[in-house]
């Protein structure tokens, strides 16, 4: 039996709700995304969001025209206002990725993702800086100066990935930040620039973009890097399957800015881990099962100890790097966006997001929490064997004694997350996998996708009461324990409700 402490032993980071990961930035154009954005601020209520592709030509920013002659370049905002607007509305910040390159604006032809974008430099960095001054410029003048400094501003894209940036050019992706957040500082000094925002396994990186900054006065008011744990993808019909490192791998990633970055001009600054998962494939099934909330669960607990954000890429299904999904589960927190049904690790959010502010403890497979009203909730997780060379135990048993004042009795409300409960999965599974599912399917998985619930009453001893759980395989759940205050009458007598005197 595990003894809650009945003090706080501090307050429970908040960093894995201050961003959360999207598909490029013109999906938010569309109704179907701004409903399961909407859904997600909701239940769980992420603080910014980020994507790719502001500057793309999707979003029509960068319109190169003649006239009498002569080039002109005219810079319009229509798609990012709209995006921009529905986000606001809806409670979220954007945290600006500034990319990719306007077709017109690049200096060569080579495109990532199924919607070509353009990963190359600038063929003019005067252009670019323009486009960059351009765009926040129209954003201060529209939003307020006070509300874009708050806006994390990142410089591109893993560009340590020859797929995201010509070459993997370091000298290149320097040379574009140097000119980049100079153009933002001209906007305005007190607006948030950074990067390098690159890959798992270019750490050296790092090292070198502090020196670059030193070296050359480079404004940097961020440090951002990827986080993830597959290995290489392994090709079926529309998906892959990778290998899975164990998640705590995740951890020693979020560690490594600041381990690398001590003594450097940058060693202080904010670190935010502008994406995360277990892999960057939309389309690797991992995503929609019970295993992957129990194996992300210890990361999203301790993750807020290593950096100042970590941001799950992504919330959407809505996500066509690959091509439009092919398949009803695909890649995000949610079916096919339009059908909102949500997953396991969407649920792990969801209980997060009901845990108190203030920490009692924590543990290899739990965490505990306060609210201010005194309950106490606490998040436990079964453990998983990322290798996949076992199905992982199919029982995991955790008993805690948890504070409780005031009260003779404790009133706990459990909530399940398993292989079988909170699981759309599975139900579209036993249902044939059906491809277009009809409408009545449609209801059974959004019940499939209901956590499963229990609600009971213990005894207080002492101001404790004793949890005994005992958790299914890959099962995330979620007890809330709070004091019982009896307020049923004196002569209320439940053994007479057909009728019968009490004995």
């Amino acid at each position: 039996m595990l003894r809650v402490p009945a003090e706080p032993s501090g307050r429970l980071s908040d960093a894995w709700r201050h961003c959360v990961g999207t598909g490029r930035t013109e999906l938010a154009l569309r109704r179907d995304y701004q409903d399961s954005l909407k859904l997600l601020q909701r239940d769980i209520g992420f603080r910014y969001i980020r994507g790719h592709g502001l500057l793309s030509d999707g979003m029509g920013v960068y319109r190169p025209y003649e006239w009498q002659g002569t080039r002109h370049v005219r810079h319009s905002f229509t798609y990012v206002d709209q995006v921009i607007d529905a986000y606001l509305e809806l409670g979220i910040r954007p945290f600006l990725e500034l990319g990719f390159m306007p077709e017109e604006l690049a200096s060569g032809a080579q495109t990532i993702f199924w919607w070509r974008g353009n990963v190359t430099p600038p063929r003019s960095h005067k252009e670019w800086a323009a486009l960059v001054k351009a765009t926040l410029t129209h954003l201060v003048d529209r939003y307020g100066l006070d509300e874009v400094r708050t806006w994390p501003i990142e410089v591109w894209n893993e560009p340590n990935l020859p797929d995201f940036w010509e070459g993997a050019d370091e000298k290149a992706y320097h040379r574009l930040y140097e000119v980049t957040a100079a153009a933002v500082k001209e906007v305005d000094p007190e607006l948030q620039v950074g990067g390098p925002a690159i890959s798992p396994g270019a750490d050296e990186w790092l090292d070198r973009f502090a020196e670059f900054a030193e070296q050359r006065d480079v404004p940097v008011d961020f440090v951002s890097k990827h986080a993830y744990t597959s290995g290489p993808a392994q090709h079926v019909p529309f998906g892959v399957h990778q290998t899975l490192a164990p998640a705590r791998h995740l951890l020693d990633q979020f560690a490594t800015p600041r381990e690398r970055l001590k003594g450097t001009r940058l060693a202080e600054l904010p670190v935010h881990i502008t994406e995360f998962n277990s892999s960057y494939r939309p389309d690797n099934p991992v995503h929609d099962t019970a295993f992957h909330a129990a194996y992300l669960a210890p990361v999203l607990a301790s993750g807020g100890d290593h950096v100042d954000s970590f941001s799950y890429w992504t919330f959407s299904d809505m996500f066509e790097e690959a091509g439009p999904p092919t398949a009803l589960f695909h890649g995000g927190f949610g079916l096919l966006t339009h059908r909102q049904v949500r997953k396991p690790t969407y649920h792990l959010y969801a209980f997060m997001a009901r845990m108190g502010p203030d920490l009692l403890t924590r543990g290899a497979d739990h965490l505990v929490t306060r609210h201010p009203d005194g309950r106490v909730t606490v998040l436990a997780w079964a453990p998983v064997d990322a290798s996949g060379e076992t199905p992982g135990p199919e029982r995991h048993r955790l008993r805690l004694s948890v504070p409780v004042r005031g009260a003779r009795e404790a009133f706990v409300r459990r909530s399940v997350v398993d292989e079988e409960h909170g699981n759309a999965r599975t139900a579209w599974q036993r249902m044939g996998s059906p491809r277009s599912p009809e409408p009545h399917q449609i209801d059974v998985l959004h019940e499939a996708s209901e956590p499963g619930r229990q609600h009971l009453r213990l005894p207080v001893t002492d101001e404790r009461t004793e949890l005994d759980l005992t958790l299914a395989r890959h099962e995330v759940t979620l007890v809330e324990v709070s004091p019982v205050v009896e307020e049923a009458p004196e002569w209320w007598d439940e053994r007479r409700l057909l009728g019968r005197e009490s004995r």
